[in-house]
Parts: structure tokens; sequence; C-alpha cells
């Protein structure tokens, strides 16, 4: 699955980077496209999670009336997300798809030969065993890195070869080099650039998706009086438990993509770092446009 994408969005790199042969802004410029294709996922999001908050007090007034007859308590309110054409489950699909993206982007910046350049599988295996056998550096996790570095050796070994071209991929952008990975450079301090910065704007992401779900959930939050004793029911809310949960996935994929972009060439903290900006700027816009 991961690869398939990685392949498909590969094709799409391609195109940007023979186009304007320059890895960096082919990069950027792939970000928003598949922010912009994304966009109408993002729209409905957003008015699912302002129409979630909306349905705590008919949750909280169901959980009460129904408190001891669980069952029946779920019953309704499976039925309420049926009257109301939602799913409990509606905010896992933007967690997912970005799960998607996090691997097949990362496939694709880890094999820019295979996926992006489509070179045959026999060449790249021919030019590791070349490396291998004069005693160059390779490294196991990142092959394909280390022969767009080697280039230059390779097509001298490989004058007649149509395929070795395609390993002469400028990544240097902005004074930085894209293949460089964090890990293995840690004496260079300009390939923290890039991961801090992402580390910044997924904070300051979370952040605004956190207070924005925080806000919402108190806008919507009545109390349900018990009609006998005349005090207000404190019980936990359905949708708060749901509020809980978003919260809780909004912190698992940055936490986890931090952690591969310190290990995994620069060009992919660029994609992560400008799709945050995206993002960012995408919520800010979409909190001006659906109020309603």
């Amino acid at each position: 699955m991961f690869q398939m994408l990685a392949n498909i969005f590969g094709y799409l790199l391609e195109f940007l980077y023979n186009t304007i042969n320059n890895y960096g802004l082919a990069i950027i410029l792939f970000t928003v496209i598949i922010k912009l294709l994304l966009l109408p996922l993002s729209i409905k999001q957003q008015r699912t999670m302002k129409k979630s908050s909306e349905l705590q007090e008919k949750m909280k007034t169901i959980q009460f009336k129904y408190k001891n007859d669980p069952e029946k308590m779920n019953q309704e309110i499976m039925n309420l997300y049926k009257t109301e054409n939602m799913s409990p489950f509606s905010g896992c699909i933007t967690a997912i798809v970005q799960f998607l993206l996090l691997l097949s982007i990362f496939y694709l910046v880890r094999s820019p030969l295979t996926f992006m350049e489509k070179v045959p599988s026999e060449n790249i295996n021919n030019y590791i065993s070349q490396l291998q056998e004069d005693g160059r550096s390779i490294s196991n996790v990142y092959p394909e890195i280390d022969l767009i570095r080697e280039y230059n050796w390779l097509k001298e070994k490989n004058p007649e070869d149509a395929n070795i071209d395609k390993l002469n991929l400028k990544m240097n952008f902005l004074g930085l080099d894209l293949s460089k990975i964090p890990q293995q450079n840690m004496t260079d301090y300009t390939v923290y650039i890039i991961p801090v910065l992402y580390i910044l704007s997924s904070f300051i992401s979370i952040k605004m998706t956190t207070a924005k779900q925080a806000k919402m959930s108190q806008e919507n939050k009545k109390s349900v009086i018990d009609a006998e004793t005349g005090e207000e029911v404190k019980e936990e809310n359905e949708m708060d438990t749901i509020m809980q949960t978003n919260k809780m996935m909004s912190w698992m994929m940055p936490i986890m993509s931090i952690s591969i972009a310190f290990v995994a060439p620069l060009g992919l903290a660029l994609y992560w770092l400008i799709n945050n900006l995206l993002m960012i700027a995408e919520r800010i816009i979409l909190d001006e446009v659906i109020k309603d």
C-alpha cells in the first residue's frame, strides 16, 4: 500500500523536479498540491468537529435518562448519530489519511531513485554492489541517498549506462543539502534547522487544535438538572471522550514524525514543515469561513 502510493506520488514529484530543476522547490510545490487535494477532507473534518461539539447537550441528556440502562443508552446514542448523519469514528479518517501520507512520503524521500526517477531495481543493486566492492561506505537504510552522493564515481564506472544520469539529483536548497540525515551528521548544525522549525510548527498546530476543541466543548456544554434533587448531574459526556481521543491522536502523529525526522533525509522534514505551515493557515481560514 505505502509503496504503491509512494510510486504514484513519485510521478508528481518527478514532474515538478524536471520542470523547475530544484528539489527543495519541487517538494514545496508537491506539498501544496497534496494539501489542495485534501482540502475537501479538511473542510468536512472541520464541520464534523463543530457539529460533534453541538451534540453534547443531547448526548448528556441521553446519558442521564438511561444511566441505569447502558444497552438502551448506547442504542439511543447510535440513533442520535444516525439522525444527525454522523459517525462516531468520523474523527479517525483524517488520522488514517495522515498515517498513510506519513509512511508513503517517507518511502518516496527514502528511495527517490526507485519511486521518483524510476530507476530499475537491477541497476540500483548493481550500483550498490560496485560501491561495496570498492570498499565505499553505503547505508543499509538509505542506500539510494548514498548512490546519489556517489554519482560522479559511478558515472565514470558506467559511462554507457542510460540510467546513470538519473542519479544526478540536485538536492541543495537554500544552502542546505536535503539528502543529509541529522543522525549521520550530528556535528553539522545546519541539519537541525528544518527539523527544529518542524517541531515548533507542530507545537503551534497542536495547540491550535486542542484550544479550538476545548473552546467548542465549553461553548456547547450545558447542565442537566436532576428533577428530584434539583442538582446538576455531573457525568462524563460521550463528546468529552471523543474530544480526549482526538487530542491524543493530534499528539500521536507529530511525535511519530518528529522521531523519524532526525533519522531521515532533510527532504522529508521539509515536506512536514511546509505541510504544518499550510495546515496552520488552513485552520485560521476555515475558522473564519465555517462559523455556522
